[in-house]
């Protein structure tokens, strides 16, 4: 993508929940505490971030619905579009999500196990309120070259992930978010032929996810091909600032909200 075209960029935290509490991993295991959700939403919104996203992590495998309460304190302090994810597996979890302050839910495992889920939710909440998550790995034997996995990144499903998005796509998605497996945590840089890929099978609002570690690779995931950067570590940690951040994307030619 020539990051030219682009009309603007969007920074987007994301807050990976456990237990009620921040947390970090590195290729989706290895947690660390990074906080409380309310305390570091709080903060973002007040450093410049376009969207947050915060995904129960937990949720799905552990069989239950995301917290709401937390849902409930985050949304009281957001000031930008806030994303829920995680054990959202029916419309009524995810009306429930929407009315404690999410503008929008994100699904994965639920989507896969069950497409006609996105058809539903889109009917019900409008296209612009659904983000379908793709937890990827590489796999050299499909034509993407990419492996669906889901429940946390747990299970694959010999599923392309490239093919799959395009389904997405078709009932009427406008954004996806993947996440490579490889990368996730790492800081060595988003999977950039996953984005690429992504892109190439469905023209969406890409979400680059999984990896960011220095300045550079924001860069380099929007030349790939994403137009709203979601990071943790780097931010939950200090490593770069949202400003700072803002700043390099700008000096390199990117627009920025």
């Amino acid at each position: 993508m020539d990051s030219k075209r682009v009309e603007s960029v969007k920074i987007m935290p994301c807050l990976d929940l456990r237990d009620g509490r921040v947390v970090k991993g590195v290729n989706f295991v290895d947690i660390r505490d990074a906080g409380d959700p309310a305390e570091c939403c709080r903060a973002y919104c007040e450093a410049g971030a376009d969207e947050l996203t915060m995904l129960d992590i937990t949720a799905t495998v552990e069989g239950r619905a995301t917290t709401l309460d937390v849902v409930r304190r985050v949304a009281e302090v957001a000031t930008v579009p806030l994303t829920i994810g995680g054990g959202i597996n029916d419309l009524t979890r995810a009306a429930a999500v929407l009315q404690a302050g999410a503008n929008k839910v994100s699904i994965s495992s639920a989507a896969f196990r069950r497409p006609q889920f996105i058809a539903d939710l889109v009917r019900e909440f409008g296209s612009g309120r659904v983000t379908v998550a793709i937890d990827a790995a590489q796999n050299s034997t499909l034509p993407s070259g990419y492996e669906v996995f889901i429940d946390g990144g747990r299970t694959a499903t010999g599923v392309d992930a490239a093919a799959w998005a395009r389904q997405i796509i078709d009932f009427g998605v406008e954004t996806i978010l993947p996440t490579s497996k490889s990368t996730d945590g790492v800081r060595s840089g988003y999977d950039l032929p996953l984005i690429r890929a992504m892109r190439r099978a469905t023209g969406a609002t890409i979400v680059a996810s999984g990896g960011a570690g220095e300045l550079l690779h924001f860069v380099e995931a929007v030349r790939a091909g994403a137009t709203i950067l979601l990071a943790a570590s780097v931010f939950h940690f200090n490593i770069i600032s949202i400003p700072q951040l803002k700043a390099y994307l700008r000096e390199n030619g990117i627009k920025t909200s």
